[in-house]
């Protein structure tokens, strides 16, 4: 395990950096409720009648006046972003670092398996995007209890399952991404971030484009859908699942296999 407490002690700066902006505009968000939930009655109506500017964010069918409503929006595209950037950097980063930096002929000396490198690396994406969420969440429930709302557990706890599955998946792709690059991949994970979320928006505006929902993971994130139905999208969460899982596999054949 000592590669994975290298990587983990790497990629502390980072982590702690990504976390505190999250959990502090979260927490900003949450702290602005009792201001405006009082003003967002009207502002429902508005944002619910703009037409496919609402189906895109799913505004039509929530309420701003509600916790639920709000937080599933205005908390949902911080977490959902945010996260999103932060495992897609990460991953993409983790197994292409090696030959950018020039230290894979140094790695490979030493007498471990490339199978056992890829594994530790991906344990160490794996308990950074965990902890993360885990205390991104403990934050949020901490700070609906300072200003005084009841908590809603099941949809809150959901929307937060949702994004961190949605993490898990961009962390899969990106680390198969990862072992085909030689270079520098910060590009290549955000171009995959920013991909994922526009198309969820293609596919929220319009129904030829219904599609997309399960090839994007933001797909089984729309807080109006788990907000509605109390649950997540199974079959999208299933094949977000596939997909993560093949670029975890790509990762262990090509670097495996890669000419350092």
């Amino acid at each position: 395990m000592t590669l994975v407490r290298h990587e983990l002690r790497q990629g502390k700066i980072s982590f702690l950096i990504w976390t505190a902006a999250i959990g502090f505009l979260l927490a900003v968000c949450i702290f602005l409720f009792p201001e405006m939930k009082g003003q967002m009655e009207g502002v429902s109506d508005l944002f619910a009648s703009m037409g496919s500017f609402s189906d895109a964010f799913g505004m039509d069918r929530l309420s701003f006046g509600t916790l639920t409503g709000f937080y599933a929006v205005e908390c949902g595209n911080v977490l959902g972003l945010g996260g999103a950037f932060y495992a897609s950097l990460y991953a993409a980063g983790i197994l292409s670092k090696e030959i950018k930096d020039g230290t894979a002929e140094f790695l490979l000396a030493h007498p471990v398996s490339r199978r056992r490198i890829v594994s530790e690396k991906l344990l160490a994406v794996f308990l950074q995007v965990t902890a993360m969420n885990l205390l991104i969440y403990l934050l949020s429930i901490g700070a609906i209890s300072v200003i005084g709302e009841e908590i809603p557990w099941k949809t809150i706890s959901l929307l937060h399952v949702a994004y961190y599955l949605l993490q898990l998946e961009l962390s899969g792709i990106c680390f198969g991404i990862s072992a085909f690059m030689s270079k520098g991949s910060t590009g290549a994970g955000i171009g995959v971030a920013v991909t994922m979320y526009f198309l969820n928006l293609i596919a929220n505006i319009t129904e030829d484009a219904a599609f997309l929902k399960y090839v994007t993971p933001f797909g089984y994130c729309d807080g109006a859908d788990i907000a509605e139905t109390g649950s997540l999208d199974a079959a999208c969460a299933a094949v977000g699942a596939v997909l993560g899982l093949c670029g975890i596999c790509a990762a262990y054949l090509r670097f495996t296999r890669k000419d350092i």
